[in-house]
């Protein structure tokens, strides 16, 4: 019953006016969509042992956190890729010194229908599926059907980190983009819930939403290489191909209650709750 009036409690204060007066022993954490899960379960914990303070969880995408934490209207970003060098650059300019903490790995899992018989792709041929050159399944080896590609919207980290990593190949001058026909969804829980619904469509989100409801595709970086599937041990091991840091970012180095909040993320309870929620620890 306490756990549930906590989850509550940062329900509550989630949809507070982040320009609403600070208290000293309040916390408010916006970003990325694919650790909004993960940060509210270290809340909930961390407010089961410290009554006395309170942090709220937001979700909107890592570009949408790190915006707040530029505009002072938030004190931790969760961003599942970097800050990008014009951020930084803003971020000075209003006195705002972004300071980047490393909390989890995720591995991005790319999920189907369970009823298509596909279970395999190489990077390649994610790449012409998301872009639009590939348009039918029969392609790949399925039936014969369209594909209805699904992406996260352009303010989520993991778009831009699939359209760097997969679209252009890690290429930094690759112009490649989502095709037009692309699907944005506002959230991973909307690619799982229309992925699970339509057995043409495909999409990709953390692994932490991954369910029985969507099949997951194993991955090769090239047609010679181990189709590989999203896991805490692949990720670990470095053999599943989309992979990424997961991140933490604060106004300088933390320090009071924000430390004391960072380092909980980062302290042995708060690394198996990494693991609970289906990511990867960065400590062990």
């Amino acid at each position: 019953m306490f756990k549930k009036a906590v989850f509550i409690l940062v329900l509550f204060l989630s949809t507070a006016s982040a320009f609403a007066a600070k208290d000293d022993n309040s916390i408010q954490i916006k970003g990325s969509d694919t650790m909004v899960n993960l940060a509210q379960s270290w809340a909930e914990k961390y407010m089961e042992e410290n009554s006395g303070d309170f942090v709220a969880v937001t979700g909107g995408g890592s570009g949408t956190g790190l915006s707040s934490l530029i505009s002072g209207s938030c004190d931790i970003a969760m961003s599942s890729r970097n800050i990008k060098d014009k951020e930084i650059a803003l971020a000075k300019q209003k006195g705002i010194n972004p300071f980047e903490i490393k909390v989890a790995l995720d591995g991005l899992a790319v999920v189907i229908s369970p009823a298509n018989p596909v279970d395999k792709l190489t990077l390649e041929q994610l790449a012409g599926i998301f872009t639009g050159r590939i348009s039918n399944w029969k392609e790949v080896g399925g039936k014969e059907a369209r594909i209805v590609v699904l992406s996260r919207e352009v303010n989520s980290g993991t778009h831009v980190y699939f359209k760097e990593h997969v679209l252009r190949s890690n290429n930094a001058s690759g112009k490649e983009e989502f095709a037009p026909s692309a699907l944005m969804l506002s959230s991973s829980q909307a690619i799982a819930d229309e992925v699970a619904a339509n057995p043409s469509a495909i999409g990709y989100y953390g692994m932490g939403y991954i369910s029985n409801k969507q099949k997951t595709i194993a991955v090769a970086r090239d047609e010679k290489s181990e189709y590989v599937s999203p896991s805490i041990e692949n990720v670990l091991s470095g053999k599943y191909p989309i992979s990424r840091p997961l991140y933490l970012y604060t106004n300088n180095q933390p320090q009071g209650l924000i430390k004391k909040f960072v380092d909980y993320t980062l302290s042995r309870e708060g690394q198996e709750i990494v693991v609970k929620t289906d990511f990867v620890p960065v400590k062990k």
